[in-house]
């Protein structure tokens, strides 16, 4: 596999990270559904894998760069089946809207295991040897452009959060954005 293979199968991988955060905001900002701390939580967790391709875009795929991108999505992974088996008690629903007939939890569950997998893949079809990029060779248009919605989107979630959270515990089921209603009360 080539460098340029390699760098835009990295970027797909950021995009996906990208599509999937953009759909959970998108979802928050519209229909006013904030996240729960588990929610914010697998959040992080695609933002730490997206970290792991944003890495191999910008500098070239190296295994480290792998490594975080899987070790985000074990530890989401794990957050996310632990929603999911929260709500597997009977009588205690659901959590948030649906997409496709799933709670997003459970989605990013799925979500999660195909990025470990693709990660997977990546390491497995990695031509040996050539990790670092040549001198002059960088991202390309498309993947600066991605590398840019990618900080753009986790931006974006790290001031929700923050607006929601403040600087404490967020809210178990939240119904308001706390810290930004106290900071405009002053």
């Amino acid at each position: 596999m080539t460098l340029l293979h390699a760098r835009t199968l990295n970027t797909l991988g950021l995009l996906g990270c990208c599509a999937i955060l953009l759909v959970a905001f998108g979802y928050q900002v519209a229909l006013g559904e904030l996240p729960c701390p588990l929610c914010l939580l697998q959040r992080a967790a695609f933002a730490a894998s997206g970290i792991g391709f944003a890495l191999s875009v910008r500098f070239g795929p190296r295994p480290s760069h792998y490594g975080l991108a899987i070790l985000g999505a074990l530890a989401g992974a794990a957050i996310a089946a632990r929603q999911v088996a929260l709500h597997l008690v009977p009588g205690t629903g659901g959590y948030g809207s649906t997409l496709f007939g799933l709670h997003f939890y459970t989605l990013a569950l799925i979500a999660f295991v195909a990025l470990i997998g693709a990660v997977a893949v990546l390491l497995l079809i990695a031509a040996p040897g050539r990790a670092a990029p040549l001198a002059g060779e960088g991202a390309g248009i498309f993947g600066t452009a991605c590398l840019l919605l990618f900080l753009g989107v986790i931006l974006a979630n790290a001031v929700s959060t923050a607006a929601e959270c403040g600087t404490g515990l967020c809210p178990d089921d939240p119904t308001r954005y706390e810290a930004l209603e106290a900071w405009l009360k002053r």
